[in-house]
């Protein structure tokens, strides 16, 4: 005779189906963590239920039609929702990437969501090695390589974009292109966004002292630097540089 435990079990739905659906939300959890931990937009519960949700419909895949099967009359291939779920996925990370003035950002993270769903379906499939190692791999991805790709950036050639405040009618424009010039920085785009007067000694500026803010776009070697090198120029107010790619 059998128990509702064996039942559940012969159906799909006994404690290694709920114990592999744990590991997913736990592993999901842990990657989420990360990303709140870091304020980005895909955060904790998101990831929790990419993963965990993942993993459901794996298991709905593997177990969910066993009692539509008639032996060799009614065969299901249980990869088929897998597949779909990596190009659900595939959806739901594109709204994550946003594009800015030629700038992607959102990169890192759809692709986390994206993982973050392979780990639920390695849990779901019953491979808790895989979907462990994977979410080891993660901190080794985000912690490891965000530095090293900075370094490497530093001392390649890579492309910045600069918010330049600087006083009007001292000639300074003319020596952010030279001091451009003289490091071998390319102007890629220029643009004036702003001329107003100095709110005076709140800003540290005379009152009624013109100001002009433009924005540049500049690529060449050591450009990351350019912050510091444009800001020393004499009637330079401030060198605002846009937030690094690290999403």
């Amino acid at each position: 005779m059998f128990t509702i435990a064996a039942i559940a079990a012969s159906d799909g739905q006994g404690w290694r189906q709920v114990g592999e659906l744990g590991l997913a939300f736990g592993l999901s959890s842990i990657i989420g963590l990360e990303r709140q931990l870091r304020a980005k937009s895909a955060g904790l519960r998101t990831q929790a239920i990419v993963g965990t949700a993942s993993a459901l419909f794996l298991l709905v895949s593997k177990y969910g039609f066993g009692n539509v099967l008639l032996g060799q009359v009614v065969v299901l291939d249980p990869s088929r929702v897998a597949a779909q779920i990596v190009s659900g996925i595939g959806f739901l990370g594109a709204g994550l990437i946003i594009t800015h003035r030629g700038t992607v950002r959102g990169l890192t993270t759809a692709a986390s969501v994206w993982e973050t769903a392979a780990i639920g379906m390695a849990a779901g499939a019953g491979l808790p090695l895989l979907a462990l190692l994977v979410t080891a791999l993660h901190f080794v991805i985000v912690m490891a390589y965000t530095p090293m790709a900075r370094l490497i950036t530093r001392r390649g050639r890579a492309e910045r974009d600069y918010t330049v405040t600087y006083e009007d009618g001292r000639g300074v424009l003319r020596e952010l292109l030279t001091t451009c010039s003289d490091h071998s920085w390319t102007i890629n785009s220029m643009a004036i966004t702003a001329r107003r007067e100095g709110g005076g000694l709140a800003e540290g500026i005379a009152e009624g002292q013109r100001l002009v803010t433009i924005a540049l776009t500049l690529s060449g070697p050591r450009v990351v630097q350019a912050s510091s090198t444009l800001g020393a120029i004499d009637g330079v107010f401030r060198v605002d540089l846009t937030e690094e790619e690290d999403d």
